[in-house]
């Protein structure tokens, strides 16, 4: 199994197996050989030192190291974790059941992490994109984009379409947002982003407020930030063609009528954010052959199962006459369930 391993204060059982089944689906959508599992801690971690995160992590991993395995159960980082955690948690497993490189990723490229996990997320946003648009007859570059959020996904996303020839007009994070309707120059962003530590101030475009973000002219909009951002409240003035979810679940299911009634056509996350669960896989497959990878090949895979991963949702979608979310889940489910039948588990 794969999932995250998420540092929140709102962390409890229920959201843990809600993403968790998520999990389950999505691993089965990009077709990677996982089921789903997500855990974590009930913390904030930014009031912890890195003493104390780290005693924390290594107390974590003494309690559910004979849960985890390099073939039963394989955590990655999500929210408030990162590749520094997940040397702490190889670190400390490898006390009890030698060197296990493969038992995490999302490692440091150092301790056998793989080249390209970083920017996976967003590169697979990108491909995704990409083959949306391609199937619409449209190319990236010939597009307008509105990015919410601009942590790891968002600013690899928004950086990835400028190099592509994209325009970036609008980009938001905690500390504001910032609007160029000729597009946002996106390297000079991240450099003003690095230094400030937010859109906010960036002198290559005007301030805006970041509630309004969402309802901007544009032709796709990629909410790459928190989840249920796009309610029966606000989803009617949405005003893009296309919503690329980024983030784990921005469109609640009222929103997704609305939408559906307006014309504008959802990628669902379970899809369009798969880029780092498959990274994920390849970093894992690396560690367990001991043969790891130049950055060119993970990207060339990993555009290869995105672009794989849409065709069978097209077909899907096709087949029983729905839309993306519908052909992704009945995609993912049909996997899972025909595994099970084939292994002689129906009940």
């Amino acid at each position: 199994m794969k999932g995250g391993i998420r540092y929140h204060p709102e962390v409890d059982p229920d959201e843990v197996n809600a993403l968790a089944q998520l999990m389950t689906w999505k691993t089965a959508i990009a077709n990677i050989p996982y089921g789903g599992a997500k855990g974590g801690i009930g913390c904030n971690p930014r009031e912890l030192s890195t003493s104390e995160l780290e005693r924390l992590t290594r107390v974590f991993t003494q309690k559910i190291h004979d849960l985890i395995g390099v073939h039963t159960d394989v955590p990655a980082p999500d929210m408030g974790t990162n590749p520094q955690t997940m040397a702490w948690i190889l670190d400390e497993y490898s006390k009890f059941h030698g060197y296990s490189p493969a038992i995490v990723t999302g490692k440091p490229v150092d301790l056998g992490g793989s080249l390209g996990r970083d920017a996976a997320t967003g590169r697979g946003v990108l491909y995704a994109t990409e083959a949306l648009l391609k199937d619409e007859g449209k190319a990236v570059s010939d597009q307008t984009y509105v990015i919410q959020g601009f942590g790891n996904v968002g600013s690899w996303t928004a950086r990835l379409l400028f190099e592509k020839g994209g325009k970036v007009k609008a980009v938001s994070d905690i500390t504001g947002a910032v609007v160029n309707s000729a597009g946002l120059d996106i390297p000079a962003l991240q450099k003003h982003v690095e230094k400030t530590g937010g859109v906010k101030g960036f002198a290559g475009g005007d301030a805006i407020d970041a509630s309004v973000i969402l309802f901007m002219e544009c032709d796709v909009l990629i909410p790459a930030a928190l989840g249920g951002v796009l309610n029966k409240e606000n989803a009617g003035e949405v005003k893009a063609k296309y919503v690329i979810e980024a983030a784990n679940h921005p469109t609640d299911p009222d929103a997704d009528e609305i939408l559906a009634k307006k014309g504008v056509i959802v990628l669902p996350d379970v899809y369009a954010n798969g880029g780092g669960v498959t990274v994920s896989y390849f970093e894992w497959v690396q560690n367990i052959q001991g043969f790891m990878w130049d950055e060119d090949k993970v990207n060339e895979e990993l555009k290869r199962y995105m672009e794989k991963a849409y065709r069978d949702l097209k077909d899907k979608c096709k087949t029983h006459e729905c839309n993306f979310r519908m052909g992704a889940f009945t995609l993912g489910i049909n996997r899972v369930a025909r595994a099970t039948l084939l292994r002689g588990w129906e009940a």
